[in-house]
């Protein structure tokens, strides 16, 4: 949750990225401030997670790979709430391979982006539309796997929302008649989620500019705050969750994050799900950091579709094999069935990773689906 950084200190960033990168390949554990419990800055590849299965009785003419799976995690799936539906990634991958799997937490889209490029992460699980195509520009080998599909199981309707929100007591600076509008936003502290996101940033930016057109405003008009800017004050909360924290204490006035990324901490007080106007609650048994903020309400006042985001491979540690089978098992019934997965929002206290009434299960689709985001 930072101001806009300079250029010298996105050099910095680089830096450390690459030595974490050169930890990483050396096996060496740096500790990080994550709340995931095991984390390492950057990147945590916790071990033992899962062990392949013995007893095949034919000797292949060359020895089998069995050399972990990593499987890699933005920010926003990668605190204690997820921990129980990426041990059950892990899992999956496993039954479908044999071998074992190792979540890799991040606290930065960055380094989610490069582990996946470079291949130090072998699957990227929940990307988005951008990261996965930045990763892809890396290294053409990468390439999608899944998506979540819509309710009924297909890509048609395989949308999430991009939301621009304000707290419930400064709703009425951003009223326009019966409803809300973002003509207000400027001069506003303004809270991002990252560069690299889709729904968290490049799809809000280019909303603001299309409805700012007399401004002539570019994304580089919109990430750094000042008097003589479009915004006052512009942070970046490094996941959506941190994009809504800001809001919620008062670092920001507005901020950008999606509808999937906060469900685990929120319910709907009035209005229609995603649409401009439907207010939202910190529930009361929120998971920290929101727990802090329990009551707290805030309104949409700009709500965007976004393609759903592709789940990613780095083929260079894995077979063709192995990638087949992880992608049938991944878009059978028997993962659309799995409540970790795919849970039923009407059931009181459920929680996994997509609400079944708005994505049915996993279903296969190409690179080619994201060209729009290109």
């Amino acid at each position: 949750m930072r101001k806009h950084t300079s250029i010298k200190a996105m050099a910095a960033i680089l830096l450390a990225v690459v030595m974490v990168f050169g930890l990483v390949g050396c096996n060496s554990s740096v500790p990080e401030n994550n709340p995931t419990p095991g984390n390492q800055d950057g990147l945590n590849t916790p071990s033992g997670n899962q062990t392949p299965p013995s007893g095949n009785n034919n000797t292949p003419s060359t020895p089998a790979n069995t050399s972990p799976i990593n499987v890699v995690w933005y920010p926003n799936e990668s605190s204690n709430t997820h921990a129980e539906i990426r041990a059950e990634v892990n899992r999956l991958i496993t039954q479908a391979t044999g071998r074992p799997a190792n979540d890799v937490t991040t606290t930065d889209y960055t380094i989610a982006i490069e582990a996946i490029a470079s291949g130090a992460a072998d699957i990227a699980m929940a990307m988005g539309a951008v990261g996965y195509i930045e990763a892809k520009n890396r290294n053409p080998a990468v390439d999608v796997l899944f998506v979540n599909s819509d309710a009924d199981w297909g890509l048609d309707g395989a949308k999430y929302f991009a939301w621009l929100c304000v707290n419930i007591e400064d709703a009425d600076e951003y009223r326009s008649g019966n409803t809300y509008s973002i003509d207000n936003i400027r001069g506003k502290k303004m809270s991002f989620v990252s560069n690299s996101s889709t729904s968290g940033f490049r799809v809000p930016t280019s909303s603001i500019i299309a409805h700012f057109t007399a401004d002539n405003l570019n994304e580089d008009a919109l990430v750094e705050g000042g008097s003589n800017r479009f915004f006052r004050e512009v942070y970046f909360g490094q996941s959506h969750q941190g994009s809504a924290i800001n809001l919620l204490t008062g670092n920001s006035d507005v901020s950008a994050f999606c509808d999937i990324e906060l469900q685990a901490y929120i319910e709907l007080v009035s209005g229609n799900e995603n649409e401009v106007g439907a207010v939202y609650r910190i529930k009361n048994d929120a998971d920290a950091p929101f727990n802090v903020h329990a009551g707290k309400e805030f309104v949409v006042i700009a709500s965007t579709p976004v393609f759903n985001g592709p789940n990613a491979v780095n083929p260079q540690n894995l077979s063709a094999e192995e990638i087949q089978a992880i992608l049938d098992l991944f878009t059978s019934e028997e993962v659309a069935s799995n409540e970790l997965l795919f849970y039923d929002a009407s059931v009181e206290g459920a929680f996994g990773l997509y609400k079944k009434g708005s994505s049915y299960g996993y279903v296969a689709t190409t690179d080619s689906w994201y060209d729009p985001y290109r």
